[in-house]
Formats: structure tokens, sequence, C-alpha cells
């Protein structure tokens, strides 16, 4: 709902005084939905990436998606869509994010994208919605998507924060993934370990909000939870040095629905996931990661049934 068209600088180290130099190491299209789409295509899978587009930089976004292969659909609004920079400092090796705001949607901008979405999502057995949501749209704007996408007859993937997240919970979704910062806004406290993610996932499992909860945590890894009890999932160790998690995320989910669509359930879905968020983490800033990588880093995925969980049946 909020795409970006991102402009990748790298410098050698940042000076206070005077100018930086930097090149220009990358421009791409990008936003939660957009990624996704593109990483499951890496994967052999095939994506269509539904998307607002407005102004100069709407057509920039476009075009990129174009020039790149990716197949996409563009729902026009009257504002602009952002642009956002990633600042790569090749020094210290630090990768820095800087993302404005988006451009506000009005209501019959809003009503526009759901239409786009239900008639795109025909046919397809996953849909997957990421990232936060522009001003301007209520904060139970992703509960009329899972309408709408449940009525397509597909099952919602869910990845968001804040009161989007929040205000989807009441309808529920087929999966919903959190990392640890928006765990910890559901839960009104600290999710640090396995134990308070399964607090957390018992919840939404328990409650209708999700039929498959996934919450991340960091280095540790992942708790895939499901109606037959709570799995933890152990981050591998990384081949190289870690330099930026701002893409692991949406490599995760879209590894996740990849390895969902070729059969695998959810927790093995979710090794994968975890697997390729650990080969993200090897590239600076959003840059894809390598597909190869991710696949040698799944057998590495440790996994253990928590014996204390309660099993709701299959």
């Amino acid at each position: 709902m909020s795409p970006t068209v991102d402009l990748c600088w790298e410098v050698g180290h940042l000076e206070e005084v005077g100018k930086n130099r930097a090149r220009v190491r990358s421009v791409a299209a990008g936003g939660g939905g957009i990624n996704v789409a593109r990483h499951v295509v890496r994967f052999g899978g095939r994506a269509t990436a539904v998307h607002t587009a407005g102004g100069e930089v709407g057509l920039r976004l476009n075009r990129l998606l174009d020039e790149e292969g990716v197949d996409h659909v563009a729902v026009g609004i009257g504002g602009d869509t952002r642009e956002a920079l990633v600042l790569f400092e090749a020094g210290p090796r630090r990768s820095y994010h800087v993302v404005p705001p988006g451009p506000r949607l009005d209501e019959r901008e809003a009503r526009r994208c759901l239409d786009v979405l239900e008639r795109a999502a025909a046919g397809c057995p996953y849909v997957v919605a990421s990232g936060s949501l522009p001003g301007g749209l209520p904060d139970d704007f992703y509960g009329a998507v899972a309408r709408r996408v449940e009525g397509a007859g597909s099952r919602l993937v869910l990845d968001t924060s804040g009161p989007a997240l929040r205000g989807a919970l009441a309808h529920g979704v087929f999966l919903l993934r959190c990392n640890r910062t928006e765990a910890e806004s559901l839960a009104d406290r600290p999710v640090i370990g396995f134990d308070d993610a399964e607090a957390l996932n018992e919840r939404l499992l328990s409650t209708g909000a999700a039929e498959v909860a996934v919450t991340t945590l960091g280095a540790l890894g992942a708790l895939c939870s499901t109606g037959r009890g709570h799995t933890e999932l152990y981050a591998p160790p990384l081949p190289g040095e870690p330099l930026s998690d701002a893409g692991a995320g949406d490599s995760m989910v879209a590894a996740l629905v990849t390895g969902l669509i070729a059969g695998e359930d959810p927790v093995g879905a979710c090794a994968l996931g975890v697997a390729t968020a650990a080969a993200a983490m090897l590239t600076p800033s959003t840059e894809s990661f390598d597909v190869d990588v991710a696949r040698s880093l799944r057998p590495l995925v440790r996994t253990r049934l928590r014996t204390g969980a309660r099993h709701r049946g299959a």
C-alpha cells in the first residue's frame, strides 16, 4: 500500500564536516509486498505485486518493475510515491535505512485498491499483505483485505506493524508474522525468548487472530505455532559477517510462502524462512540474498517441539 523507490548509496566513512562522496549501488522498486513478490520469483515461484503508484516517482517505480521483469498491477493514486534512502558505510560496514512517510490515500483510492486486489487474488492460493499503511486509511484496513482475500478463495499472510497490525486481528488471517518489536507491541511487555513468544502465539491462536503464528526472535531464530503445537527454530550459523537486517523480514516471508506453495507444512516452510533471513543478513542494505546460500543454510536450522505446548489436534 505504500511502496518506495529504494536508492542505495555507498560511502567509505561518513564525515561530519564537508561533503560525503557517494557511489550509487542500486536503484530498485521497494516496499514489503514488492520485495516478497521479487523473492518468490527468485525461488522459482510465480507472484504478482499489487501496489499503489503516484506522481513521477510512481512512474519510475512502474518502469523499474517492468525492467526487472516483476509481474505487477499498479493502482494509480493522487499523491506521490515515496523514495527511501539506504546508505551503506563501507569502512565500518554499517547500513542506514531512511524512510519518509508515504502519501495519504482517500476513501475512493482505498476502495479501488481493494477491488484491484480482489481481482488479482482470484486463483492464487496465497496473498501476502506486507508493510505499513499510508495515511488516510483506517487501522482495520487489513481486516477489509482479509475479507476480500477470503472471498477470492485465497489465504492471507500478514506482515505489518503498529495500529494496522492490531486492527487486523479482529477478523483473523491464515498466517501472521511478527518480529520482536511487533510482538512486544501486542504483548505489552518484552519478548526476549521462546517462552515469551509462546505466550503471545498461544493468545493469537486461541483468539482466532491467526491459524499460524510466527514470531521471529532475531539472532535466536523463530517460534512457529499451529494447532499442533509450538516449534522452536534456531537460526543457523552465518558463513560470513552480518551486514544488515533491513531485508531479512521480507526475505523470510517470501521463503515461507514459497515453502507453503511447494506443499511443506508451516514448520518446514518456516525453516526455509529462517534460513533465508540468515542469508539476507549477509548482504548490505536491502540487496537480494543469495538463493543458493539460503538453500544451503536450510539443513542447518535446528527445530524442537516445545514439550510443554498444548496441542489442539490436527
